[in-house]
């Protein structure tokens, strides 16, 4: 019981003291089925500054996203999880995408321009970027192990959570999740 009545006064005074904070602790609270694997990180870490290019070899970075909230996909063409979920992240953007959230996919390793296009083209993709860390740069930087690996940043261009491996981010509970954090309403 003592347990239960310190959890609620912290979460009480960190809503208080950082609203963001207390978005982020309810939401984590709220993780059910595959989003269980998603981990919050007490404290903010940094993100990978490691530049990658566009599908056109236009260089890029995650500094271009600070403002808004970012979910962090990387995946591969070989890559059959990444595959499976990748629908399910465009669904995503599709209803969540806009002035302060995006999701952001980049291609790490040796994926060819032709079979990145191929690889969307095929599950009927057509509303995330084709970004490329063809060296690894930015996946070895964040400490991208396996595939796919899926993180959100905070608009000040932090990690906050992290899931390894595929998810249904299409099910309710994610999108619940997403609201959450994003501070909208989780009754629609």
């Amino acid at each position: 019981m003592k347990k239960i009545l310190a959890a609620i006064l912290y979460t009480g005074l960190v809503s208080l003291a950082n609203p963001a904070l207390a978005d982020l602790a309810k939401a984590e609270a709220m993780r059910e089925g595959d989003m269980k694997k998603l981990t919050f990180h007490s404290d903010a870490q940094p993100a990978g500054t490691a530049e990658f290019t566009t599908f056109d070899e236009a260089p890029m970075s995650l500094e271009q996203y600070k403002g808004k909230w970012v979910l962090l996909n990387f995946w591969a063409t070989w890559c059959a999880p990444c595959r499976k979920e990748m629908p399910m992240l465009s669904e995503l953007q599709t209803e969540f995408g806009g002035a302060d959230f995006d999701v952001v996919t980049i291609a790490t390793g040796r994926n060819p321009p032709p079979a990145m296009k191929a690889f969307f083209d095929e599950i009927g993709v057509d509303n995330l970027p084709l970004y490329r860390d063809p060296q690894s740069g930015l996946a070895r930087e964040m400490g991208v192990l396996g595939l796919p690996i899926t993180v959100i940043l905070n608009p000040e261009g932090q990690e906050v959570a992290r899931m390894r491996g595929d998810a249904d981010w299409a099910s309710d509970n994610a999108k619940d999740i997403l609201r959450t954090i994003l501070g909208k309403d989780t009754a629609g």
